[in-house]
This record gives C-alpha cells, sequence and structure tokens, in this order.
C-alpha cells in the first residue's frame, strides 16, 4: 500500500525535528565560532524560519 502525500510530508516534519535536535546538542557541545556557524547554516537550510540560535540559548519567545 503506498504512502499517501499526508504520510509523507508527516514523515518529513518528524525527520527534520529530530535532526533539528540532533544538531541542537551539537551546537551546543561545539566550542568554535566556525563550527557553529556551520550548524547553524545547515539548520537554515532545513528550517528558514527557524530561530535557532535563539532556541537553543533559550530566548525564544513562545
Amino acid at each position: 500500500m503506498p504512502r499517501t502525500e499526508r504520510d509523507r510530508e508527516l514523515a518529513k516534519r518528524r525527520q527534520r525535528k529530530a535532526k533539528i535536535k540532533k544538531l541542537e546538542k551539537k551546537y551546543a557541545a561545539a566550542t568554535s565560532a566556525a563550527d557553529k556557524e556551520l550548524i547553524v547554516a545547515k539548520v537554515r537550510r532545513m528550517s528558514p524560519m527557524l530561530n535557532f540560535v535563539a532556541r537553543v540559548e533559550g530566548t525564544e519567545a513562545k
């Protein structure tokens, strides 16, 4: 039974959420500014509207 469009959308969303969580941990562990910039660039490609740095630092308004 093939997957519906909605199922594919949900799967992509779950995968993106898991990847962002992984990159959050990597960002917190990164020591150099260059490493942090690379991680932020990756997140920006995946989710352009996400304010990643504020989210990691806990300053994002909910």
